[in-house]
C-alpha cells in the first residue's frame, strides 16, 4: 500500500472534507475576530484555532487560507467567489502555496502513524523553498497540532519563532492545554464554540445529513457537527433512548435487557456501535453529575432523560459520586479497548457498575 492509498486523517467520515465546505455556520465571532485583526494590521504569523472536535475548526482554517492566498486583504468576509482560482486549487488539494501538516504513514507504510512525526515537519523546508518562487503569501495548516510528537512539536515551534516571510501558520487544536506552552504563547487564539441546535441543523443540512431532531442531536453530540453526523448515521439517538430506558429502572436494572444491549455491540457491531455506546454512557454520566449540581437540563437527548439524570444524582453528594464513576468507567473503557477485551463483557460490566452505584446512592 502506498501513502496515496491511506485515508486522509484530516476528514470526518460521512462529511465533506473541510476544504470543500462552502460555508462555516455558527462561528461568525471567530471569523470576525480574524478579519478585524487583519484589517487592523495585526496579522499574526501563528494562529491557534481551538474548540471541540467537529465544530468547524478545519473549515475555518481553510477559509482563512483561501482568504490569504487569494490576496483579498481588507475584505469584510472570508467568502470568495465560487470561480476564484485559489479557492478551486484549495478544494482540489493542489494549491502550491498551501501545506497541510498531518499524520503520515507508519514505518511499514501500511497504515497511518498514530502521531505527526518530525519527518512530516521536515517536508516544510522543501515547501518553503519551492513556494518561494511564486511570490505570494504562503499558509501552513497543522491538523491537528494535538497529534504532534515531541520532536515534531519542537520543529514546528522553531517555525513559529522564526517564520519565513509572508507565511501564516494555522494550528488546529482540540485540546490546546496539551500543547507546549511556548507554542501557545507564539500564537493568537481563535476559539470556536459548540453549536446550538438551530445552526447545528443548518450545518448538517449543508453536509447532506438529514436531521429531524436537532435539539436531541445537539445534546448527544455536544454541539459538534462531526459528532452529530456520526450519531445520525449510526442511529445513535435510538441507542441512547435504549440506554436511558434501561437505566430508568434503577436502582434495579432489567438484567436480560442489559445483556441484550451489551450483546448488540459485539461481533460485527464492535467497530462502530461499541465505541458509540461507550461515548453515550460517558455522556449520560457527565450530564447526570452536572444535573446534580445545576438541576434538570433544559434539553434532553431522549425522552425521560431529564428524570433519569436527576434520579441518578439528586444532590451534590451524589453528583460527586457519579463524577467519580464517570472517570472510573472512562478509564476502564480505555483499558478494555487497549487490551481488546470482549466488547459485550466490558459493556455489561460497566452497566452493572452503574447499577451498583445507583443502589449505593439510594441506600445512603
Amino acid at each position: 500500500m502506498s501513502a496515496d492509498d491511506l485515508p486522509d486523517p484530516t476528514g470526518l467520515p460521512g462529511l465533506p472534507h473541510p476544504r470543500e465546505t462552502t460555508r462555516l455556520i455558527g462561528q461568525e465571532a471567530a471569523e470576525a475576530e480574524f478579519l478585524a485583526a487583519r484589517a487592523g494590521g495585526r496579522l499574526h504569523s501563528g494562529w491557534l484555532i481551538t474548540g471541540p472536535m467537529g465544530v468547524g475548526k478545519a473549515t475555518l482554517a481553510y477559509r482563512i487560507a483561501a482568504h490569504l492566498l487569494s490576496g483579498r486583504g481588507g475584505a469584510e468576509s472570508l467568502d470568495l467567489p465560487e470561480g476564484d482560482p485559489d479557492l478551486r486549487l484549495i478544494r482540489n488539494g493542489s494549491h502550491p502555496r498551501l501545506f497541510v501538516l498531518k499524520r503520515g504513514p507508519n514505518d511499514k507504510g501500511d497504515r497511518l502513524s498514530a502521531q505527526i512525526r518530525v519527518d512530516e515537519v521536515r517536508k516544510l523546508k522543501s515547501f518553503f523553498h519551492l513556494s518561494s518562487t511564486d511570490g505570494g503569501h504562503r499558509v501552513v495548516i497543522v491538523d491537528a497540532a494535538d497529534e504532534m510528537n515531541p520532536s515534531a512539536a519542537n520543529a514546528v515551534l522553531k517555525e513559529l519563532e522564526e517564520p519565513p516571510a509572508d507565511t501564516t501558520l494555522l494550528l488546529i487544536s482540540h485540546q490546546p492545554s496539551g500543547l507546549l506552552p511556548t507554542i501557545r504563547s507564539r500564537c493568537r487564539v481563535l476559539r470556536l464554540r459548540p453549536l446550538e441546535p438551530a445552526p447545528l441543523a443548518e450545518a448538517l443540512a449543508q453536509s447532506g445529513v438529514a436531521s429531524d431532531a436537532p435539539e436531541a442531536l445537539a445534546v448527544l453530540a455536544a454541539g459538534s457537527v462531526g459528532g452529530a453526523a456520526r450519531i445520525a448515521q449510526l442511529d445513535g439517538r435510538a441507542l441512547y433512548a435504549e440506554l436511558v430506558g434501561l437505566l430508568s429502572g434503577l436502582p434495579r436494572m432489567d438484567r436480560p435487557r442489559a445483556i441484550a444491549l451489551a450483546e448488540s455491540c459485539g461481533g460485527k457491531a464492535a467497530e462502530t456501535r461499541f465505541p458509540l455506546l461507550l461515548d453515550l454512557i460517558d455522556l449520560l454520566l457527565t450530564r447526570a453529575a452536572r444535573a446534580g449540581l445545576a438541576g434538570e437540563p433544559d434539553l434532553q437527548g431522549a425522552s425521560g432523560e431529564a428524570r433519569l439524570l436527576v434520579a441518578l444524582a439528586p444532590d451534590a453528594r451524589a453528583a460527586r459520586r457519579i463524577a467519580e464513576l464517570q472517570q472510573e468507567l472512562s478509564a476502564r473503557a480505555r483499558h478494555g479497548r487497549a487490551v481488546n477485551l470482549d466488547p459485550s463483557a466490558l459493556l455489561l460490566d460497566m452497566l452493572l457498575r452503574i447499577e451498583a452505584t445507583a443502589a449505593e446512592t439510594a441506600a445512603a
